[in-house]
């Protein structure tokens, strides 16, 4: 009690880097993530800084701003603070992994979400879409949609072609048969977004709906085909992914878009790594896989004239 008094007196505060290294920890981890400015990621975010706490970590984070070079040197940086352990969700360009099984050596555990490798021999969590965009097809399909288009994100992404063969399946499903006309491709960037849409308005028989990369892509492609003179969810419809708060306050958003979790997403993730960075086993054989089902959810009634009125509610119903 007396030298707890005397510490108090004297304003004395513990050494973190002794206590660090006597624990042989830093209690931090970094993340790294695409970008910031996505409300997915910020939700995400969020998630990882509350379960981070509630276990005395605190958290370094870097933005890719999909940069695989840049992702490689905040990796790089993270491993000098001697982080304990790695968040990421990678960037649309990365399509080698050497970085990160580069910190095996270093016994730092790496934990992928959301945007995760396709191997077997890494540690992730991510949401499953491939089944949310044959039952998005399907719903277009049954509202009376025959020409559906699809705007994909860039071939290096797992998930564009996930998302893509779900598409393919719900047409399938559909007996209605594949028009490559009706898919066309963005990095994502508002520019190419933009010709993506430009393109699909421009086919011989427009789409009478088009299924989004995500809530963003939406976002340039609703605008440009409403300035264009279209009528947004009256003659023709958009479908989306993410589901993100921000789309309520579009006066037309996407008519239907799939749920991804960003909150579960990152809390599980961040559990799996704290869990790793305890056992001090960075390279256990035995990899953590978590897959959640993307969610369809129904925003609002539709109408559309060339099938028939469905009686959804307006607020925003999981299918």
């Amino acid at each position: 009690m007396e030298i707890k008094k005397l510490a108090a007196e004297l304003n004395y505060e513990p050494n973190q880097a002794a206590i660090s290294f006597k624990k042989g920890r830093s209690f931090t981890i970094g993340v790294i993530l695409p970008n910031l400015r996505e409300e997915f990621f910020s939700m995400a975010i969020n998630s990882i800084e509350d379960t981070a706490t509630r276990n005395s970590y605190t958290v370094l984070i870097g933005q890719s701003h999909d940069d695989k070079e840049r992702e490689k040197k905040i990796v790089e940086t993270m491993r000098k603070h001697r982080v304990d352990g790695i968040l990421v969700s990678i960037s649309k360009n990365t399509n080698s992994f050497e970085h990160f099984d580069e910190l095996k050596k270093y016994n730092i555990p790496v934990v992928f979400f959301d945007r995760v490798p396709e191997r077997d021999d890494v540690d992730k969590v991510f949401c499953s879409l491939k089944q949310s965009s044959m039952e998005m097809v399907d719903w277009l399909i049954g509202q009376g949609h025959k020409r559906i288009g699809f705007i994909k994100g860039p071939g290096s992404m797992a998930a564009t072609d996930e998302r893509l063969q779900g598409y393919i399946q719900g047409l399938a499903k559909g007996n209605i048969r594949v028009d490559t006309n009706l898919i066309v491709e963005t990095d994502l960037t508002a520019d190419q977004n933009v010709i993506a849409i430009k393109t699909l308005l421009s086919t011989t028989d427009t789409p009478t709906a088009i299924v989004v990369f995500n809530d963003y892509v939406a976002l340039d492609a609703i605008k440009y085909t409403k300035d264009a003179g279209y009528e947004i969810n009256k003659n023709i419809y958009f479908t989306s992914y993410a589901n993100l708060p921000m789309t309520t306050y579009m006066d037309h958003p996407p008519i239907v878009s799939v749920e991804q979790f960003p909150h579960e997403q990152a809390e599980k993730a961040t559990d799996i790594l704290l869990r790793l960075v305890e056992s001090k086993n960075a390279s256990q054989e035995i990899k953590n896989k978590v897959v959640l089902e993307g969610k369809l959810v129904v925003r609002q009634k539709m109408t559309y004239p060339g099938g028939p009125v469905t009686s959804l509610s307006e607020r925003p119903e999981y299918l």
